[in-house]
């Protein structure tokens, strides 16, 4: 049976046909475009028009692909842009339109346990893990062994955070400063809900951190399976938050390796990352290209 899962994240709209092999599955095909769902909604708390289209337009190309593929089951999924806008049902009716099936609004409960089923997927059983999906709107991060045992949702996504607090290019220290202050302070509220024992493995999902794999080993284009579990140490994530933070947009957008569509939000959630390391104490990251849309497939399937 071939099953596809589309999740409409707010920097990102992605897509993962997959086939039931085993007691697994297997990838038909994976795709990402850079819609940016998310684009004023911290402000206005509403979905910009263009930005709704843009990401329509992407959902109907998938379908079609998923039409191509003889897909028997699918699921769109919305996360925190579709969760934060007022006008929401815009998204859903367009939805229902193109691909004739209803859109899920996942809770950030929701997007966290399929997160840590996907990214702990083809990981060594037993020993605790902290899963970190640093999204566009919201960064979930997931405690547990072979299954969840904490969730926490905090609403200090790449894209969120770039929006209120970078204006200047490259951004000024009082505005770092300012987004350090709110991240820090959201974190400290997640370290207090969850009890990270010592030596606990941190993974690490989503664009932010994939693009700081790409960075960090070099490669000129992104290439998953380079940085499918590939280490970043937290000196690592420091120089790269150092260099990207120094330079100016023209000049970041010149970096070898770094996405157009993320070359104005990388910064933030360099940032980010680094307060995350930090807080929980991690000498090193594991980054997974395994994550939600993994775990929605493996939900599909039973």
């Amino acid at each position: 049976m071939r099953v596809a899962a589309i999740d409409v994240g707010t920097n990102s709209t992605r897509l993962l046909v997959a086939e039931q092999s085993g007691d697994s599955f297997r990838s038909v095909d994976r795709r990402m475009t850079i819609t940016r769902l998310g684009q004023g909604v911290d402000q206005t708390k509403a979905l910009n028009q263009e930005a709704l289209e843009r990401t329509l337009a992407t959902i109907a190309d998938y379908a079609a692909a998923c039409g191509e593929y003889g897909v028997q089951r699918m699921r769109v999924t919305g996360t925190s842009a579709v969760r934060d806008a007022r006008n929401r049902d815009e998204f859903f009716i367009g939805v229902k339109t193109l691909t004739g099936q209803d859109a899920e609004l996942l809770s950030g409960e929701e997007e966290a346990r399929a997160t840590f089923l996907g990214a702990t997927t083809d990981l060594a059983i037993g020993g605790q893990k902290l899963v970190v999906d640093i999204g566009g709107g919201s960064t979930e991060f997931i405690l547990g062994s072979s299954e969840p045992e904490a969730l926490v949702s905090l609403d200090i996504g790449c894209v969120r955070m770039f929006e209120k607090h970078l204006h200047s290019d490259p951004p000024d220290e009082a505005e770092l400063t300012a987004l350090r202050d709110e991240v820090s302070a959201a974190l400290k509220g997640a370290a207090e809900v969850l009890t990270v024992p010592s030596g606990t493995q941190l993974i690490g999902v989503a664009g932010t951190v994939a693009q700081l794999a790409v960075l960090k080993t070099g490669i000129p284009v992104y290439d998953p399976d380079v940085t499918h579990h590939a280490v970043l140490s937290h000196g690592d994530v420091r120089k790269l938050a150092r260099r990207l933070r120094t330079l100016p947009y023209e000049q970041r957008r010149r970096i070898a390796g770094l996405e157009p569509g993320r070359v104005d939000v990388i910064v933030a959630g360099a940032e980010i990352l680094q307060l995350v390391m930090e807080t929980f104490d991690a000498p090193e990251l594991t980054a997974s290209e395994k994550d939600i849309l993994d775990g929605l497939v493996m939900q599909l399937l039973g």
